[in-house]
């Protein structure tokens, strides 16, 4: 849902791509704010929002569809979507850490380097005794093996897969 998210509101693929990393990084550092009690989706959006707002302020331009009344707007049709089975906090966090569990494990080790450690890939590399384009490539097929494990426990819809 979140990457359905980003591309309402952002065109470039690239951009897309770097934010909804950027925003679970963010979001993991500081996940002891979110509260277990209250929907995640709409958390995780308020994070990807002003991730946002700082790309389009970089670039010194804002389009008229991220006014404050239609990020509000979108935002509560996403509120909605959320209220769907699968968008509780505690089927989130079950459903990744299942499968973080179920990868193999060089590329489950690159995977909690990255994402859970926070290592650049070039000290994930260096750690791992890899060449960096094979780290980078583990991690790509770490990200697909985690996608399809997570479109299988209907977690992520094959939409976001395919992303």
């Amino acid at each position: 849902m979140l990457m359905v998210y980003l591309r309402s509101l952002v065109r470039d693929e690239a951009a897309i791509d770097d934010l909804f990393q950027e925003s679970m990084i963010v979001a993991w550092r500081r996940l002891d704010e979110c509260d277990p009690e209250r929907p995640f989706g709409p958390w995780l959006r308020g994070i990807a929002s002003k991730l946002v707002m700082a790309h389009y302020r970089k670039q010194k331009q804002v389009p008229v569809a991220l006014h404050e009344a239609v990020l509000s707007v979108v935002d509560r049709h996403f509120e909605n979507i959320g209220l769907l089975a699968g968008d509780t906090w505690d089927e989130k966090v079950t459903a990744l850490r299942e499968c973080v569990e179920a990868l193999p494990d060089h590329h489950r080790n690159v995977i909690s380097g990255r994402y859970f450690d926070g290592l650049q890939t070039q000290i994930l590399a260096e750690q791992l005794d890899l060449t960096l384009e094979a780290c980078k490539k583990r991690l790509q097929r770490g990200r697909a093996l985690l996608a399809e494990c997570l479109r299988k426990k209907g977690a992520l819809s094959a939409a976001e897969v395919t992303s």
